[in-house]
């Protein structure tokens, strides 16, 4: 077990109603405020409204940025801050799933900086100072609400860039599984196999740390439990609870310290995906997990045979990929490309974009010929 230290400032709050504390604690950071959010969807569901309630007693000047994408860009982040530059605003109010929260992050960074905010994605600059982040989460699927991590896409470069600073913890983040009721069949169980990536890439990360080992097994029970009883009830918010609990838990430092980091080579992989063809994030990883695991069972049996052990108490490598990947089939997941409409004229394309993008795993390194047998697995 390597040395570690463990940080989190991030003050979640958890439960149906919390959003009535979102006032009081708005008052802490003051009163011009940029709120940030996706489509029309936190209008039909009411949760705009909720915010909004929050906000009309305090004499606030609210700012509105709608339309941050499912794949979010930087175009949207550079638009965004620039508002926030130009009304001199206190705080980001994020309101939506992880790409509005991811978004929010990077236009926290960018405001103080004044220039684009892909110097500090591509680590041109790096970050000193950010406006305070408060995220109220819409869609349980990424962990973003309690990470310092964000995710954009730079369409003109061709590719997604990710950061890591201590300036982006959301200061709060407001939990309501009765904001994710809504959440369609399909988004849902890409938001499972989301929270199920980020603790498999922490049990494939670089180094031996037993408690965070269990911790990941238990969050994959929960999640391979709850799921496909939640697709069956969508509107049950004890469910919508656990889900939310799980992958918050899943990418919040709990199940990788220890380890000197996690793989993310799947994640890399997945994000070409949506790149180029727009893939749903949580459905590029159903695609390529599956595969990732049968390109790596040769160099890595033991490892892969303790987590089929852990989950399905079968120690057979290729019984327990079976399985795995019979899951995500189960929950409605794509687990090739040509469900997702992506044949094998396009491979070249996607090898191409890999090279570009560098993309490989930190602890068991991809080559190109490992891409190529891959996109094989994945057809």
């Amino acid at each position: 077990m390597q040395n570690f230290t463990i940080y989190n400032p991030v003050k979640v709050h958890f439960g149906s109603g919390v959003i009535s504390d979102l006032g009081k604690v708005l008052k802490e950071y003051g009163r011009r405020i940029l709120l940030v959010y996706g489509g029309g969807s936190i209008h039909r569901n009411g949760v705009y409204g909720k915010v909004m309630e929050q906000l009309s007693g305090l004499g606030c000047s609210v700012w509105e940025y709608r339309g941050i994408k499912p794949n979010p860009v930087v175009e949207d982040v550079d638009a965004a801050a620039e508002l926030g530059r130009q009304h001199e605003v206190d705080l980001v109010l994020a309101v939506g799933g992880g790409s509005v929260i991811d978004s929010a992050k990077v236009i926290a960074l960018a405001i103080p900086y004044g220039g684009p905010a892909w110097d500090l994605m591509s680590r041109k600059v790096k970050p000193r100072s950010a406006v305070p982040v408060i995220a109220v989460l819409t869609l349980a699927a990424t962990g973003t609400e309690m990470n310092p991590l964000a995710v954009v896409q730079n369409n003109e470069l061709g590719t997604k860039g990710s950061i890591m600073s201590p300036h982006i913890y959301p200061a709060h983040s407001f939990l309501d599984p009765g904001f994710t009721t809504s959440v369609p069949a399909n988004y849902t169980a890409y938001g499972v196999a989301d929270l199920m990536a980020h603790v498999l890439e922490a049990w494939f990360g670089k180094g031996e740390s037993p408690l965070p080992d269990r911790f990941v097994l238990s969050i994959l029970q929960e999640a391979m439990e709850v799921g496909p009883l939640l697709l069956k009830d969508l509107e049950n918010y004890d469910l919508r609870a656990r889900v939310m609990y799980a992958s918050t838990m899943a990418l919040n430092g709990t199940c990788i310290h220890g380890r000197a980091h996690g793989d993310w080579g799947v994640h890399a992989i997945g994000h070409v995906l949506s790149l180029l063809y727009d893939v749903p994030h949580g459905a590029s990883l159903t695609i390529v997990y599956p595969a990732w695991l049968k390109l790596m069972k040769e160099q890595i049996p033991e490892r892969i045979r303790e987590l089929m052990f852990g989950l399905f108490r079968n120690e057979h490598i290729d019984d327990g990929i079976y399985r795995l990947e019979h899951f995500f089939k189960r929950m409605g997941c794509p687990v090739t490309l040509k469900e997702v409409n992506i044949g094998t004229d396009k491979h070249q394309e996607i090898l191409q974009s890999m090279m570009h993008n560098k993309v490989s795993g930190l602890t068991y390194p991809l080559t190109e010929t490992d891409y190529q047998e891959l996109l094989k697995l994945m057809t």
